[in-house]
């Protein structure tokens, strides 16, 4: 009897591990790298740079930069190269798909704590949009929402705006936008060939 007793009670608790979603703070996700999270940012307009961090899965870059892992980016379904004049282009379109603020403010904390950082003062951070909206980013996907060290505005918004000026008179393609934004903003002016 002791026995079953011992090997129920191991089962529930494998079970109720495996509900919970518990895992070992070692490497999470396939070989060794971080699971994606949900998170975003905030920008300051003092020159970017990496907060010191004290542990998380996620690791800010110099830049400052999301860790890739963590923060992919995605984009918006609803937006494509040949609908943007009726979307990124059109004035006022993305305050139509922003999330609440609400929903932003719970990823920021719980991206603070992903990321390790030191200050965990949700008012150094920006929850921002990896791709942004302005150029068909995914609007409440955690893997587009990072909290970005500083606030708001910040050099990645002249970004952004370039990008999107950019898009919308045709001198870049959407997805090529897209993705030099996503692997990184500082130099993605740089690789389109554009800005200033």
């Amino acid at each position: 009897m002791r026995g079953w007793a011992i090997r129920a009670a191991a089962t529930a608790l494998a079970a109720a591990l495996a509900l919970s979603g518990c895992q070992s703070k070692g490497k999470s996700g396939a070989k060794g790298r971080p699971k994606p999270r949900s998170v975003t940012s905030t920008h300051t307009s003092s020159p970017p740079s990496t907060p010191s961090a004290t542990g998380g899965t996620c690791h800010a870059r110099p830049g400052p930069l999301p860790d890739a892992a963590c923060t992919p980016g995605a984009t918006n379904p609803q937006v494509t190269q040949a609908n943007i004049n009726d979307t990124i282009c059109k004035s006022g379109w993305t305050a139509t798909i922003r999330p609440p603020v609400g929903y932003t403010d719970k990823l920021k904390s719980d991206g603070i704590r992903a990321y390790g950082y030191s200050n965990t003062s949700a008012s150094a951070y920006e929850e921002d949009h990896l791709i942004s909206l302005e150029l068909g980013g995914a609007p409440s996907d955690p893997k587009n929402l990072w909290p970005e060290p500083g606030g708001s505005p910040n050099a990645k918004d002249k970004v952004e705006n370039d990008l999107n000026r950019a898009v919308c008179g045709g001198k870049v393609k959407l997805a090529d936008a897209q993705q030099a934004i996503a692997s990184d903003w500082t130099g993605a002016e740089r690789k389109l060939g554009i800005g200033g």
